[in-house]
Protein backbone atom coordinates (compact mmCIF):
# COMPACT_ATOMS: atom_id res chain seq x y z
CA UNK A 1 0.00 0.00 0.00
CA UNK A 2 1.65 3.24 -0.91
CA UNK A 3 2.83 5.47 1.95
CA UNK A 4 3.38 9.22 2.15
CA UNK A 5 7.17 9.37 3.65
CA UNK A 6 8.57 12.59 5.23
CA UNK A 7 12.48 12.85 5.80
CA UNK A 8 13.81 15.49 8.11
CA UNK A 9 17.42 15.88 7.09
CA UNK A 10 19.01 15.20 3.20
CA UNK A 11 22.58 14.86 4.07
CA UNK A 12 23.50 10.95 4.51
CA UNK A 13 21.00 9.09 6.33
CA UNK A 14 18.42 10.47 4.54
CA UNK A 15 19.02 10.19 0.87
CA UNK A 16 19.92 6.27 1.82
CA UNK A 17 16.53 5.70 3.59
CA UNK A 18 15.17 7.50 0.80
CA UNK A 19 16.45 6.06 -2.15
CA UNK A 20 16.31 2.19 -0.95
CA UNK A 21 12.44 2.84 0.04
CA UNK A 22 11.34 3.93 -3.31
CA UNK A 23 13.13 0.98 -4.94
CA UNK A 24 11.17 -1.23 -2.27
CA UNK A 25 7.61 0.76 -2.91
CA UNK A 26 7.78 2.73 -5.96
CA UNK A 27 4.64 4.05 -5.92
CA UNK A 28 4.79 5.52 -2.38
CA UNK A 29 5.49 9.72 -2.02
CA UNK A 30 8.66 10.55 -0.55
CA UNK A 31 9.32 14.35 0.56
CA UNK A 32 13.09 15.12 1.85
CA UNK A 33 13.68 18.79 3.61
CA UNK A 34 16.75 19.71 4.87
CA UNK A 35 18.27 23.19 5.96
CA UNK A 36 20.75 23.65 3.97
CA UNK A 37 20.95 24.58 0.04
CA UNK A 38 23.31 21.61 -0.93
CA UNK A 39 22.41 18.07 0.10
CA UNK A 40 23.79 14.25 -0.10
CA UNK A 41 27.39 15.79 -0.01
CA UNK A 42 30.31 13.30 1.64
CA UNK A 43 31.14 15.35 4.92
CA UNK A 44 34.19 13.42 5.44
CA UNK A 45 35.92 14.43 2.86
CA UNK A 46 35.80 18.77 3.40
CA UNK A 47 39.58 18.42 4.79
CA UNK A 48 40.65 16.81 1.54
CA UNK A 49 39.11 19.31 -0.08
CA UNK A 50 40.40 22.09 1.69
CA UNK A 51 43.30 20.11 1.26
CA UNK A 52 43.36 20.50 -2.55
CA UNK A 53 43.54 16.82 -2.95
CA UNK A 54 39.62 17.32 -4.45
CA UNK A 55 39.66 20.48 -6.64
CA UNK A 56 35.77 21.27 -6.58
CA UNK A 57 33.10 20.84 -3.95
CA UNK A 58 30.64 19.19 -6.20
CA UNK A 59 32.94 16.16 -6.25
CA UNK A 60 31.51 16.00 -2.86
CA UNK A 61 27.91 15.98 -3.89
CA UNK A 62 28.07 13.86 -7.18
CA UNK A 63 27.65 10.13 -7.58
CA UNK A 64 30.27 7.94 -9.54
CA UNK A 65 29.14 8.63 -12.51
CA UNK A 66 29.42 12.46 -11.77
CA UNK A 67 25.84 13.65 -11.31
CA UNK A 68 25.69 15.89 -9.01
CA UNK A 69 23.16 15.13 -6.46
CA UNK A 70 21.04 18.23 -6.35
CA UNK A 71 17.15 18.72 -5.77
CA UNK A 72 16.57 18.01 -9.71
CA UNK A 73 18.68 14.62 -9.49
CA UNK A 74 16.61 13.13 -6.75
CA UNK A 75 13.36 14.13 -8.27
CA UNK A 76 14.23 13.02 -11.94
CA UNK A 77 16.51 10.03 -11.22
CA UNK A 78 14.76 8.44 -7.77
CA UNK A 79 11.41 9.95 -7.53
CA UNK A 80 11.85 11.85 -4.48
CA UNK A 81 11.27 15.55 -3.63
CA UNK A 82 13.63 17.74 -1.72
CA UNK A 83 12.88 20.91 -0.41
CA UNK A 84 16.12 22.46 0.47
CA UNK A 85 16.44 25.77 3.20
CA UNK A 86 13.36 24.17 5.11
CA UNK A 87 13.48 24.52 8.03
CA UNK A 88 11.36 21.40 10.33
CA UNK A 89 10.30 23.00 13.42
CA UNK A 90 7.76 20.44 15.27
CA UNK A 91 6.20 17.29 14.63
CA UNK A 92 2.08 16.90 15.64
CA UNK A 93 2.51 13.27 16.40
CA UNK A 94 -1.42 13.37 16.78
CA UNK A 95 -1.97 14.92 13.43
CA UNK A 96 1.03 13.27 11.62
CA UNK A 97 2.54 16.30 10.37
CA UNK A 98 6.02 18.08 10.41
CA UNK A 99 5.56 22.00 10.72
CA UNK A 100 8.15 23.58 8.58
CA UNK A 101 9.49 27.17 7.54
CA UNK A 102 11.11 28.40 4.15
CA UNK A 103 14.41 30.02 5.43
CA UNK A 104 14.11 32.25 2.61
CA UNK A 105 10.66 33.45 2.13
CA UNK A 106 9.69 32.56 5.62
CA UNK A 107 6.31 30.65 4.30
CA UNK A 108 5.30 28.28 6.41
CA UNK A 109 3.43 24.53 6.08
CA UNK A 110 2.52 21.61 7.79
CA UNK A 111 3.47 18.53 5.93
CA UNK A 112 1.36 15.03 7.00
CA UNK A 113 3.51 11.55 6.85
CA UNK A 114 2.38 8.30 7.60
CA UNK A 115 5.57 7.15 8.26
CA UNK A 116 8.42 9.84 9.23
CA UNK A 117 12.21 9.69 9.71
CA UNK A 118 14.41 11.74 11.59
CA UNK A 119 18.08 12.44 10.12
CA UNK A 120 18.55 15.88 11.41
CA UNK A 121 22.44 14.72 12.00
CA UNK A 122 25.07 16.93 14.40
CA UNK A 123 26.08 19.96 15.05
CA UNK A 124 29.71 21.39 15.78
CA UNK A 125 30.12 21.78 19.93
CA UNK A 126 30.31 25.09 20.36
CA UNK A 127 32.96 26.36 23.07
CA UNK A 128 32.19 28.63 25.84
CA UNK A 129 34.61 31.29 25.22
CA UNK A 130 34.66 35.05 23.55
CA UNK A 131 35.64 35.29 20.22
CA UNK A 132 34.02 32.83 18.23
CA UNK A 133 32.58 34.96 16.56
CA UNK A 134 35.23 36.84 14.66
CA UNK A 135 36.24 36.14 11.22
CA UNK A 136 38.23 34.09 10.46
CA UNK A 137 36.89 31.73 13.03
CA UNK A 138 35.54 28.53 11.16
CA UNK A 139 34.51 24.87 12.26
CA UNK A 140 34.20 22.22 9.69
CA UNK A 141 30.35 21.32 9.32
CA UNK A 142 29.26 22.08 5.79
CA UNK A 143 30.54 22.96 1.80
CA UNK A 144 29.75 26.28 2.26
CA UNK A 145 32.33 26.73 5.32
CA UNK A 146 34.51 24.65 3.77
CA UNK A 147 34.27 27.06 0.64
CA UNK A 148 35.19 29.72 2.68
CA UNK A 149 38.12 28.22 4.56
CA UNK A 150 39.79 27.18 1.18
CA UNK A 151 38.93 30.61 -0.57
CA UNK A 152 40.75 32.44 2.09
CA UNK A 153 43.67 29.78 2.06
CA UNK A 154 44.29 30.50 -1.68
CA UNK A 155 43.87 33.99 -1.50
CA UNK A 156 47.01 34.68 0.98
CA UNK A 157 45.67 35.81 3.36
CA UNK A 158 46.72 33.25 6.10
CA UNK A 159 49.86 32.99 7.56
CA UNK A 160 49.01 30.92 10.78
CA UNK A 161 46.87 28.33 11.73
CA UNK A 162 45.60 27.36 14.36
CA UNK A 163 43.06 24.13 15.55
CA UNK A 164 41.51 23.97 18.57
CA UNK A 165 40.56 20.11 19.30
CA UNK A 166 42.85 17.56 17.90
CA UNK A 167 40.20 14.96 17.12
CA UNK A 168 40.06 13.23 13.62
CA UNK A 169 38.84 16.54 12.01
CA UNK A 170 41.15 18.72 13.81
CA UNK A 171 44.46 16.49 12.52
CA UNK A 172 43.42 16.47 9.19
CA UNK A 173 42.29 20.11 8.88
CA UNK A 174 46.32 20.19 10.50
CA UNK A 175 47.51 18.04 7.45
CA UNK A 176 45.84 20.00 5.33
CA UNK A 177 47.16 23.05 6.15
CA UNK A 178 50.73 22.24 6.54
CA UNK A 179 51.28 19.74 3.88
CA UNK A 180 49.35 21.42 0.72
CA UNK A 181 49.21 24.65 2.08
CA UNK A 182 52.37 25.25 3.55
CA UNK A 183 51.02 26.81 6.73
CA UNK A 184 52.80 27.15 10.12
CA UNK A 185 50.13 24.93 12.01
CA UNK A 186 49.33 24.81 16.03
CA UNK A 187 47.39 22.48 17.59
CA UNK A 188 45.64 22.92 20.99
CA UNK A 189 44.48 20.38 22.78
CA UNK A 190 42.87 20.08 26.47
CA UNK A 191 44.17 16.49 26.92
CA UNK A 192 47.65 15.21 27.23
CA UNK A 193 47.50 13.43 24.33
CA UNK A 194 46.27 13.92 20.77
CA UNK A 195 42.94 11.41 19.31
CA UNK A 196 42.24 10.98 22.92
CA UNK A 197 39.67 8.34 23.56
CA UNK A 198 40.01 6.40 20.55
CA UNK A 199 43.89 5.19 20.86
CA UNK A 200 46.37 4.41 23.77
CA UNK A 201 48.76 7.84 24.83
CA UNK A 202 51.90 5.53 23.35
CA UNK A 203 50.15 5.43 20.14
CA UNK A 204 48.72 8.74 20.31
CA UNK A 205 52.73 9.79 21.01
CA UNK A 206 54.14 8.18 18.03
CA UNK A 207 51.77 9.73 15.47
CA UNK A 208 52.14 13.23 17.30
CA UNK A 209 55.88 13.21 16.79
CA UNK A 210 55.46 12.34 13.49
CA UNK A 211 52.91 15.45 12.52
CA UNK A 212 55.92 17.36 14.83
CA UNK A 213 58.25 16.21 12.21
CA UNK A 214 55.84 17.69 9.35
CA UNK A 215 56.49 21.06 11.11
CA UNK A 216 52.94 20.84 12.90
CA UNK A 217 53.17 22.32 17.10
CA UNK A 218 51.17 20.99 19.56
CA UNK A 219 50.26 22.48 22.64
CA UNK A 220 48.61 19.69 25.14
CA UNK A 221 46.87 20.00 28.25
CA UNK A 222 45.92 23.54 27.35
CA UNK A 223 42.55 24.77 27.68
CA UNK A 224 41.25 27.94 25.45
CA UNK A 225 40.05 30.81 27.28
CA UNK A 226 39.37 33.25 24.18
CA UNK A 227 39.34 34.22 20.94
CA UNK A 228 41.31 37.57 20.33
CA UNK A 229 41.45 40.18 17.27
CA UNK A 230 41.16 43.07 15.91
CA UNK A 231 38.78 45.12 13.72
CA UNK A 232 36.67 42.14 13.28
CA UNK A 233 39.08 39.24 12.37
CA UNK A 234 40.70 36.86 14.34
CA UNK A 235 44.34 37.29 15.12
CA UNK A 236 45.62 35.52 18.26
CA UNK A 237 44.14 32.34 20.60
CA UNK A 238 44.61 32.54 24.66
CA UNK A 239 44.76 29.66 25.82
CA UNK A 240 45.17 29.44 30.13
CA UNK A 241 49.11 28.93 29.35
CA UNK A 242 50.05 31.84 26.41
CA UNK A 243 48.91 33.39 23.31
CA UNK A 244 49.02 31.48 19.75
CA UNK A 245 49.11 34.00 16.76
CA UNK A 246 46.52 32.96 13.90
CA UNK A 247 45.32 34.53 11.28
CA UNK A 248 42.76 31.46 10.70
CA UNK A 249 41.05 29.39 13.78
CA UNK A 250 39.99 26.04 13.06
CA UNK A 251 37.28 24.83 15.87
CA UNK A 252 37.21 21.40 16.01
CA UNK A 253 36.00 19.87 19.39
CA UNK A 254 33.59 17.24 18.61
CA UNK A 255 30.19 17.57 18.10
CA UNK A 256 26.41 16.93 19.40
CA UNK A 257 23.33 15.56 18.02
CA UNK A 258 20.98 16.95 16.95
CA UNK A 259 17.60 16.18 18.95
CA UNK A 260 15.23 19.01 20.07
CA UNK A 261 13.01 18.45 17.26
CA UNK A 262 12.38 14.97 18.66
CA UNK A 263 12.64 15.65 22.22
CA UNK A 264 9.98 18.46 21.49
CA UNK A 265 7.81 15.88 19.68
CA UNK A 266 8.04 13.45 23.06
CA UNK A 267 10.22 10.86 21.81
CA UNK A 268 12.86 9.43 24.38
CA UNK A 269 16.05 10.95 24.21
CA UNK A 270 18.73 10.24 26.60
CA UNK A 271 20.79 12.76 28.94
CA UNK A 272 23.40 13.00 26.86
CA UNK A 273 21.09 14.28 23.72
CA UNK A 274 20.97 11.11 21.67
CA UNK A 275 17.29 10.32 20.01
CA UNK A 276 16.73 6.04 21.75
CA UNK A 277 16.10 3.75 19.15
CA UNK A 278 15.62 0.21 18.80
CA UNK A 279 17.62 -2.55 16.77
CA UNK A 280 15.02 -1.53 13.91
CA UNK A 281 15.80 2.32 14.26
CA UNK A 282 12.51 2.89 15.50
CA UNK A 283 11.90 5.79 18.27
CA UNK A 284 9.26 5.54 20.80
CA UNK A 285 6.70 6.42 18.39
CA UNK A 286 6.79 2.97 15.97
CA UNK A 287 5.86 5.19 13.26
CA UNK A 288 8.80 7.31 13.74
CA UNK A 289 12.41 6.63 12.33
CA UNK A 290 15.94 7.80 13.45
CA UNK A 291 19.66 7.45 12.38
CA UNK A 292 22.72 8.54 11.76
CA UNK A 293 24.39 11.54 13.92
CA UNK A 294 21.21 12.06 15.81
CA UNK A 295 20.72 9.01 17.41
CA UNK A 296 22.55 6.86 20.24
CA UNK A 297 23.29 2.96 19.38
CA UNK A 298 24.60 0.33 21.03
CA UNK A 299 27.94 -0.95 21.49
CA UNK A 300 28.10 -4.45 21.08
CA UNK A 301 31.77 -4.46 23.50
CA UNK A 302 30.04 -3.44 26.27
CA UNK A 303 26.80 -3.70 25.71
CA UNK A 304 25.97 0.20 26.49
CA UNK A 305 24.92 3.13 24.62
CA UNK A 306 27.25 5.24 22.66
CA UNK A 307 27.55 8.12 20.42
CA UNK A 308 29.37 7.18 17.15
CA UNK A 309 29.26 10.54 14.47
CA UNK A 310 30.15 8.31 11.70
CA UNK A 311 28.64 8.90 7.80
CA UNK A 312 29.18 4.56 7.20
CA UNK A 313 27.55 4.34 10.25
CA UNK A 314 24.79 7.06 8.55
CA UNK A 315 24.03 5.31 5.23
CA UNK A 316 24.07 1.83 6.63
CA UNK A 317 21.48 2.92 9.18
CA UNK A 318 19.63 4.57 6.19
CA UNK A 319 19.03 0.89 4.40
CA UNK A 320 17.77 -0.49 7.25
CA UNK A 321 15.12 2.10 7.54
CA UNK A 322 14.38 2.21 4.10
CA UNK A 323 13.79 -1.67 4.28
CA UNK A 324 11.71 -1.14 7.58
CA UNK A 325 9.92 1.55 6.16
CA UNK A 326 8.54 -1.03 3.25
CA UNK A 327 7.53 -3.36 6.00
CA UNK A 328 10.71 -5.48 6.42
CA UNK A 329 12.29 -6.30 9.63
CA UNK A 330 15.97 -5.46 8.95
CA UNK A 331 17.98 -4.64 11.81
CA UNK A 332 21.33 -2.35 12.76
CA UNK A 333 22.71 -4.58 15.91
CA UNK A 334 25.15 -1.56 16.68
CA UNK A 335 28.49 -1.02 16.89
CA UNK A 336 32.51 -1.81 17.90
CA UNK A 337 33.43 1.83 17.43
CA UNK A 338 36.14 1.39 14.41
CA UNK A 339 38.01 4.59 12.49
CA UNK A 340 40.65 5.44 10.68
CA UNK A 341 42.56 8.66 9.91
CA UNK A 342 45.28 9.89 7.61
CA UNK A 343 48.59 11.82 9.26
CA UNK A 344 50.57 12.79 6.34
CA UNK A 345 51.94 9.39 5.40
CA UNK A 346 50.87 7.11 8.46
CA UNK A 347 48.02 6.02 8.99
CA UNK A 348 46.33 5.27 12.29
CA UNK A 349 42.97 3.07 12.62
CA UNK A 350 41.48 1.35 15.59
CA UNK A 351 38.38 -0.68 16.94
CA UNK A 352 36.88 -1.40 19.97
CA UNK A 353 37.59 -0.35 23.42
CA UNK A 354 41.21 1.36 24.40
CA UNK A 355 43.00 0.27 27.91
CA UNK A 356 41.52 3.16 29.21
CA UNK A 357 37.64 2.67 27.68
CA UNK A 358 38.00 -0.59 29.12
CA UNK A 359 39.00 0.54 32.80
CA UNK A 360 36.15 3.19 32.28
CA UNK A 361 33.83 0.32 31.36
CA UNK A 362 34.86 -1.60 35.12
CA UNK A 363 37.03 -4.00 33.04
CA UNK A 364 39.96 -5.41 33.95
CA UNK A 365 42.20 -5.64 31.01
CA UNK A 366 45.59 -5.76 29.85
CA UNK A 367 47.38 -4.07 26.50
CA UNK A 368 49.68 -5.80 23.79
CA UNK A 369 52.06 -3.19 21.57
CA UNK A 370 53.73 -5.27 18.37
CA UNK A 371 55.52 -3.37 16.08
CA UNK A 372 56.91 -5.20 13.41
CA UNK A 373 56.68 -5.07 9.78
CA UNK A 374 53.64 -5.02 7.94
CA UNK A 375 54.89 -7.59 4.78
CA UNK A 376 57.41 -10.43 4.58
CA UNK A 377 60.44 -9.03 5.64
CA UNK A 378 62.58 -10.25 2.22
CA UNK A 379 59.82 -8.14 0.38
CA UNK A 380 61.85 -4.95 -0.58
CA UNK A 381 58.44 -2.26 0.31
CA UNK A 382 57.47 -3.31 3.64
CA UNK A 383 57.01 -1.02 6.22
CA UNK A 384 56.79 -1.09 10.06
CA UNK A 385 53.34 -1.02 11.67
CA UNK A 386 52.88 -0.98 15.25
CA UNK A 387 49.35 -2.78 16.89
CA UNK A 388 48.21 -2.37 20.58
CA UNK A 389 45.46 -5.47 21.39
CA UNK A 390 43.55 -5.28 24.57
CA UNK A 391 41.99 -7.95 26.57
CA UNK A 392 39.85 -9.20 28.93
CA UNK A 393 42.30 -10.40 32.15
CA UNK A 394 40.20 -13.58 32.95
CA UNK A 395 38.55 -14.22 30.27
CA UNK A 396 40.71 -13.14 27.41
CA UNK A 397 38.16 -11.43 25.17
CA UNK A 398 39.40 -9.17 22.46
CA UNK A 399 38.20 -5.77 23.59
CA UNK A 400 39.57 -3.73 20.61
CA UNK A 401 43.11 -3.21 18.53
CA UNK A 402 44.48 0.09 17.12
CA UNK A 403 47.72 0.97 15.50
CA UNK A 404 49.74 2.99 12.96
CA UNK A 405 51.26 2.25 10.05
CA UNK A 406 53.18 3.89 7.10
CA UNK A 407 51.21 1.52 4.31
CA UNK A 408 47.35 2.53 5.48
CA UNK A 409 45.70 0.09 3.40
CA UNK A 410 47.44 -2.66 4.83
CA UNK A 411 46.55 -1.28 8.47
CA UNK A 412 42.96 -0.44 8.08
CA UNK A 413 42.84 -4.10 6.63
CA UNK A 414 43.99 -5.10 9.64
CA UNK A 415 42.07 -3.42 11.58
CA UNK A 416 39.02 -4.34 9.46
CA UNK A 417 39.57 -8.29 10.61
CA UNK A 418 39.41 -8.03 14.16
CA UNK A 419 36.03 -5.52 13.96
CA UNK A 420 34.79 -8.15 11.99
CA UNK A 421 35.07 -10.81 14.92
CA UNK A 422 34.85 -8.16 17.57
CA UNK A 423 30.85 -8.48 17.97
CA UNK A 424 31.64 -12.41 18.48
CA UNK A 425 33.77 -11.87 21.37
CA UNK A 426 36.99 -13.30 20.25
CA UNK A 427 39.38 -14.42 22.84
CA UNK A 428 43.74 -14.05 22.15
CA UNK A 429 43.62 -17.45 20.59
CA UNK A 430 41.25 -16.57 17.82
CA UNK A 431 43.40 -13.96 17.17
CA UNK A 432 46.51 -16.07 16.98
CA UNK A 433 45.11 -17.96 14.40
CA UNK A 434 42.84 -15.92 12.61
CA UNK A 435 43.39 -16.71 8.89
CA UNK A 436 44.13 -13.72 6.80
CA UNK A 437 45.29 -14.25 2.91
CA UNK A 438 49.41 -14.26 2.77
CA UNK A 439 51.91 -13.35 -0.17
CA UNK A 440 55.27 -12.02 0.14
CA UNK A 441 54.06 -8.68 -1.41
CA UNK A 442 51.27 -8.19 1.25
CA UNK A 443 51.32 -10.10 4.32
CA UNK A 444 54.08 -12.26 6.50
CA UNK A 445 54.04 -16.12 6.77
CA UNK A 446 53.35 -15.47 10.42
CA UNK A 447 51.13 -12.03 9.87
CA UNK A 448 51.59 -9.46 12.88
CA UNK A 449 48.26 -10.26 13.61
CA UNK A 450 48.88 -13.80 14.85
CA UNK A 451 52.17 -11.99 16.46
CA UNK A 452 49.85 -9.62 18.28
CA UNK A 453 47.53 -12.78 19.43
CA UNK A 454 50.32 -14.46 20.73
CA UNK A 455 52.32 -11.75 22.19
CA UNK A 456 49.12 -11.13 24.43
CA UNK A 457 48.53 -14.65 25.19
CA UNK A 458 52.55 -14.73 26.55
CA UNK A 459 51.48 -11.39 29.08
CA UNK A 460 48.42 -12.98 29.84
CA UNK A 461 49.73 -16.20 30.84
CA UNK A 462 53.35 -14.08 32.44
CA UNK A 463 55.54 -15.82 30.26
CA UNK A 464 56.34 -12.31 28.88
CA UNK A 465 56.84 -9.32 31.30
CA UNK A 466 56.22 -5.93 28.85
CA UNK A 467 57.73 -2.94 29.02
CA UNK A 468 55.95 0.10 27.53
CA UNK A 469 57.61 3.16 25.90
CA UNK A 470 56.74 5.44 28.32
CA UNK A 471 58.01 3.11 31.12
CA UNK A 472 61.01 2.96 29.67
CA UNK A 473 61.53 6.54 29.37
CA UNK A 474 61.07 6.60 32.96
CA UNK A 475 63.59 3.87 34.01
CA UNK A 476 66.03 5.89 31.25
CA UNK A 477 65.24 8.90 32.90
CA UNK A 478 64.92 8.41 36.43
CA UNK A 479 66.03 5.18 37.58
CA UNK A 480 68.99 4.62 39.53
CA UNK A 481 71.76 2.05 39.95
CA UNK A 482 69.42 -0.50 40.03
CA UNK A 483 68.33 -1.25 36.55
CA UNK A 484 70.53 -2.88 33.71
CA UNK A 485 69.91 -1.82 30.56
CA UNK A 486 71.21 -4.24 28.14
CA UNK A 487 70.57 -4.00 24.01
CA UNK A 488 70.42 -7.17 22.33
CA UNK A 489 70.84 -6.56 19.29
CA UNK A 490 74.50 -6.82 17.22
CA UNK A 491 77.19 -4.43 18.27
CA UNK A 492 76.35 -2.70 14.55
CA UNK A 493 73.11 -1.40 15.90
CA UNK A 494 73.67 -1.12 19.21
CA UNK A 495 77.59 0.26 19.73
CA UNK A 496 76.64 3.90 19.15
CA UNK A 497 74.31 3.75 22.39
CA UNK A 498 76.96 2.14 24.14
CA UNK A 499 79.26 4.58 23.27
CA UNK A 500 77.63 7.21 24.11
CA UNK A 501 76.01 5.84 27.46
CA UNK A 502 79.23 3.48 28.26
CA UNK A 503 77.98 3.50 32.25
CA UNK A 504 74.52 2.65 31.62
CA UNK A 505 73.94 1.21 28.01
CA UNK A 506 75.24 -2.39 27.52
CA UNK A 507 74.85 -5.03 25.19
CA UNK A 508 74.85 -8.73 25.12
CA UNK A 509 73.75 -9.92 21.50
CA UNK A 510 70.70 -12.44 21.98
CA UNK A 511 72.35 -15.05 20.28
CA UNK A 512 75.50 -14.72 22.70
CA UNK A 513 73.51 -14.29 26.42
CA UNK A 514 73.37 -17.74 26.83
CA UNK A 515 77.48 -18.18 26.56
CA UNK A 516 77.57 -14.39 28.96
CA UNK A 517 75.29 -14.62 31.89
CA UNK A 518 78.04 -13.91 34.24
CA UNK A 519 77.92 -10.55 32.44
CA UNK A 520 74.48 -10.04 33.92
CA UNK A 521 74.18 -8.45 37.86
CA UNK A 522 71.24 -10.67 39.01
CA UNK A 523 70.77 -8.09 42.04
CA UNK A 524 69.03 -5.26 39.79
CA UNK A 525 66.42 -4.83 37.13
CA UNK A 526 66.89 -5.69 33.89
CA UNK A 527 65.45 -3.80 30.85
CA UNK A 528 65.51 -5.79 27.24
CA UNK A 529 65.78 -3.84 24.21
CA UNK A 530 66.22 -4.57 21.08
CA UNK A 531 64.59 -3.19 17.27
CA UNK A 532 61.13 -4.52 17.66
CA UNK A 533 60.77 -6.80 21.08
CA UNK A 534 61.51 -9.85 19.40
CA UNK A 535 65.17 -10.83 20.43
CA UNK A 536 64.40 -9.10 23.24
CA UNK A 537 61.45 -11.20 24.32
CA UNK A 538 63.97 -14.10 23.57
CA UNK A 539 66.28 -13.05 25.74
CA UNK A 540 63.47 -12.38 28.56
CA UNK A 541 63.03 -16.15 28.33
CA UNK A 542 66.41 -16.82 28.43
CA UNK A 543 67.36 -14.79 32.01
CA UNK A 544 63.77 -16.11 33.42
CA UNK A 545 65.12 -19.60 32.70
CA UNK A 546 68.50 -19.46 34.47
CA UNK A 547 67.20 -17.39 37.69
CA UNK A 548 66.40 -13.90 36.80
CA UNK A 549 63.55 -12.61 38.50
CA UNK A 550 63.05 -9.07 37.55
CA UNK A 551 63.18 -8.85 33.77
CA UNK A 552 61.43 -6.52 31.58
CA UNK A 553 61.46 -6.16 27.86
CA UNK A 554 60.60 -3.09 26.30
CA UNK A 555 57.33 -3.51 23.74
CA UNK A 556 57.88 -2.63 19.95
CA UNK A 557 61.75 -2.27 20.31
CA UNK A 558 63.57 0.73 19.27
CA UNK A 559 61.28 1.47 16.96
CA UNK A 560 58.45 2.07 18.70
CA UNK A 561 61.00 4.23 21.21
CA UNK A 562 62.31 5.99 18.30
CA UNK A 563 58.95 6.84 16.59
CA UNK A 564 57.87 7.96 19.90
CA UNK A 565 60.92 10.52 20.10
CA UNK A 566 62.50 8.66 23.34
CA UNK A 567 65.76 10.72 23.30
CA UNK A 568 68.91 7.90 23.69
Amino acid sequence: MPQQVVIIGAVALGPKAACRFKRLSPDSKVTMLDRGARISYGGCGIPFYVSGEISESTALQSTAFHMLRNPEFFHDVKDVDVLTRTEATAIDRAAKTVATRNLDTGETKAIPYDKLVIATGSSPRRLPIPGLDLAGVHTVDCLEAAEAIKNKVAAGGVNSAVIIGSGFIGLEMAVAFADMWGLPVTVVEIFDQILPGVTSPGLARMAQKHMEDKDVVFHLGEQVARIEGEDGKVTRVVTDKGTIEADLVIVSVGVTPNSQIAKDAGLNVSDRGGIIVDATMRTSDPDIFAGGDCVEVKNLVTNQPMFLPLGSMANRQGRVIGDNLAGGDSRFPGVVGSWCVKLFDLGAAGTGLTLAGAKRAGIDAVATHVTMVDRAHFYPEHQLMSLELVAERSTRRVLGVQGLGASGDALVGKINTVAALLPHKPTVSDISNVEVAYSPPFASAMDILNTLGNAADNILTGQNKGLTVSEFESLWRDGGDDVYFLDCREWGDAGKIVEGHPDRWHNIPQGELRERLAEVPRDKKIVLMCNTGARSYEALVTLVHMGFNDVRSVEGGMAATRASGVAL
